[in-house]
């Protein structure tokens, strides 16, 4: 499918994955300034009710010229500098710039480098042999990479993520590893018996093990309707109010979750989900001989995870702090990032997230003096460092240690998350003696 686009000079795959992310900055500007809670009339995509705006400083009628990439912004720059401040075009602006450097380079280093693969493999003999599977990481990646830039500047601006960014997205992901598990980040498989080495997509088995015959069978459609069907729920409107006692709680629970018409919508969303997997499990053999059962099952176990970290963190520092720890945006981000990177490069993006939260929290600080960003560009900014830095974060850590829990891994998590709550508990009431 991309191989005549892999064919071409790569002088013009980079022109042409230019203009993609040209056009993704559009994209993405468009989504941030008028899918976010309070769309802001800075959008030249959005029709303005200037009969509700504030009589001093009112914008101009927007030109067609406005919908121009890059010099759109420019040409407002001087027009609409009263309205918006004298600055308000920079960062649309350097969005669309950088998404049209940020493709091509992000090609150059997976696809001709071979930036993904350990060093000693990225000759021009290997990555060439492998131009079609790091080309099909290359797309996904680069999907992703427009949704996060998208969900990452909402968040700044409102401390809110979209359901309309990070919904479609998982659903993009789980039809892209249904098309091909080749997604998915490389995993060196040595050679032995004169065997060459070779790389194959890490799917939802452990590393270095083969898949269980049981993810084959009724055990893996059991637990990819499960996943699904969990997923579905988590985006329900859910509430629990127990001040009535349990029987007017489900009572109230059960009226919630019907309470605005969107439920209808995402009832036929599960339903079709429900069809599509188990038609997809009931011709596993027929469909590229088990390819896709594998690379949906992939899909949907790092949905879970990636999911189900963050709610579990979500829940056990709520409940120590007394306070809402993180958005469910944040919950449903990361479902979204671990459907496009699988369940290992989820967990790696989780924890280099406050190592990128540093950098983030002082670039703000510097620009805004506010110290409190949302954990959403923290994610993001995670999941980059992940898909740049794989081999090192894979290869030189997490393979091992993922080996070394096997099984246990679940058990490990649980004791991880009881083990935050008691240590957040503790130092809310060191705080709170402290101060009093």
């Amino acid at each position: 499918m991309l191989q005549p686009f892999i064919e071409l000079p790569l002088i013009v795959r980079w022109i042409i994955l230019a203009l993609l992310g040209l056009g993704g900055g559009v994209l993405a500007n468009h989504v941030i300034y008028t899918w976010c809670w309070f769309p802001r009339p800075i959008s030249p995509w959005r029709r303005r009710d200037r009969a509700s705006e504030p009589n001093e400083a009112k914008p101009t009628a927007f030109a067609a010229t406005d919908r121009i990439p890059l010099f759109g912004w420019l040409i407002r720059s001087r027009r609409d500098a009263s309205a918006f401040g004298r600055w308000f075009w920079v960062r649309p602006l350097m969005i669309e710039l950088g998404l049209m450097i940020a493709l091509p380079a992000y090609y150059q280093y997976t696809c001709v480098a071979g930036g993904m693969l350990p060093e000693s493999f990225r000759d021009a003999a290997t990555v060439n042999n492998l131009a079609g599977y790091l080309n099909w990481i290359y797309l996904a990646h680069a999907l992703l990479l427009i949704l996060m830039t998208a969900a990452t500047f909402i968040d700044f601006d409102e401390q809110t993520i979209p359901d309309l960014i990070t919904i479609p997205g998982t659903l993009i992901a789980l039809s892209m590893a249904t098309l091909s598990p080749w997604i998915f980040m490389p995993a060196l498989i040595p050679g032995a018996g004169g065997i060459p080495a070779s790389f194959r997509p890490i799917t939802f088995s452990l590393p270095d093990l083969p898949a269980d015959p049981k993810w084959f069978a009724s055990t893996g459609w059991w637990t990819a309707i499960a996943i699904w069907s969990g997923w579905c729920f988590a985006l329900s409107h859910r509430r629990v109010i127990l001040r009535k006692g349990w029987a007017k709680a489900v009572e109230f629970f059960l009226a919630g979750l019907v309470r605005y018409p969107t439920w209808k919508l995402l009832m036929a969303m599960w339903l079709v989900g429900l069809v599509a997997i188990s038609g997809v499990y009931l011709m596993r053999e027929e469909i590229w001989g088990g390819i896709a059962w594998t690379g949906l099952l992939t899909s949907l176990f790092g949905l879970a995870v990636g999911g189900s970290v963050v709610w579990a963190i979500r829940i056990v520092a709520s409940a120590a702090m007394g306070v809402e720890a993180m958005g469910f945006g944040d919950v449903t981000l990361m479902a979204m990032i671990g459907a496009f990177v699988g369940w290992q490069a989820s967990i790696a993006a989780f924890f280099l997230s406050p190592i990128a939260a540093i950098a983030i929290v002082l670039v703000q600080y510097a620009i805004t003096r506010e110290s409190r960003v949302p954990f959403g560009p923290y994610l993001c900014a995670g999941t980059v460092l992940t898909m740049l830095f794989w081999d090192r974060i894979y290869a030189g850590y997490l393979e091992s240690v993922l080996i070394t829990l096997g099984p246990s891994l679940l058990w490990f998590a649980l004791s991880m998350c009881g083990l935050l709550g008691v240590m957040l508990f503790v130092w809310g009431l060191i705080k709170k003696a402290a101060f009093q």
